[in-house]
């Protein structure tokens, strides 16, 4: 998502991506789809992870980030409309008209929630997203971002997972709102290919009887180098927009 760490900011710019693309290689080969790539991801503890979530949980009702989160809102909405201008969004008519929803798309860049946030505006959405909860423990200026952004974390405690996240979800779809999620789990820089998706997204989209707005960003090279990397070109973005999967009550969840 557009969570990082300094390593991620640095990769982005170019410092760490060959050793990233390295990483994928090796997971294509071992044919393991879902595997971590990224470089230096915090790694908590069951115990540090609960923890975490809870301080994020109570934060959330602070005045603190009641006074902040609009104002990320506002510079996130600006950061979409300048850094999003190439990109294009295909498939309009496939998205349905209801007041919620939860969404989903391939995780391919650290900013590739910025073309899911232009489909957004432009339906008049407010986007949360779900994250890793080791992503609140991000340091410095970025650790601060997410924990006042719209950020829904996940936390891998089953009771958390089964009881008090499918709560939280439903306060939020209560409001005119999409939630992000990645079902393929980890970050692939530029990998252009989907990977096999994870259940979450469905099983919870079934829990609450809500649609699941399905996108695939297509990556297109274009013949322009990048200004930080030389070695790498410019990409354009395609945000298709697949047909809505709806809940249906006759399946049963497994």
């Amino acid at each position: 998502m557009i969570y990082f760490d300094s390593t991620h900011l640095y990769m982005s710019f170019g410092f760490h991506r060959r050793q990233v693309i390295d990483n994928i290689r090796q997971n294509v080969g071992k044919k393991q789809f879902n595997a971590k790539a990224e470089l230096n991801d915090p790694v908590l503890s069951k115990g540090q992870t609960t923890k975490i979530v809870k301080q994020f949980l109570q934060h959330t009702q602070s005045w603190n980030y009641k006074i902040l989160n609009p104002i990320f809102q506002g510079v996130f909405g600006l950061a979409t409309i300048v850094l999003t201008t190439r990109g294009k969004v295909e498939g309009m008519q496939n998205l349905p008209n209801c007041p919620s929803a939860f969404i989903t798309g391939n995780h391919y860049n650290q900013f590739d929630v910025l073309m899911i946030k232009k489909l957004a505006m432009k339906k008049k959405k407010r986007l949360y997203a779900v994250v890793a909860a080791s992503k609140l423990e991000m340091p410095h200026l970025i650790g601060w971002i997410v924990r006042n952004f719209d950020s829904l974390p996940i936390d891998c405690d089953m009771y958390y997972l089964s009881h008090i996240f499918p709560q939280y979800l439903k306060k939020t779809l209560k409001k005119p709102c999409w939630i992000l999620i990645y079902p393929e789990q980890e970050l692939w820089f530029n990998y252009r290919k989907p990977c096999p998706l994870k259940k979450g997204a469905y099983f919870y989209a079934a829990k609450l009887n809500k649609p699941i707005i399905s996108t695939f960003t297509e990556i297109q090279v274009t013949s322009k180098h990048e200004f930080f990397h030389r070695g790498f070109y410019k990409n354009k973005k395609i945000l298709h927009i697949l047909p809505t999967i709806y809940p249906d009550p006759n399946l049963f969840r497994s």
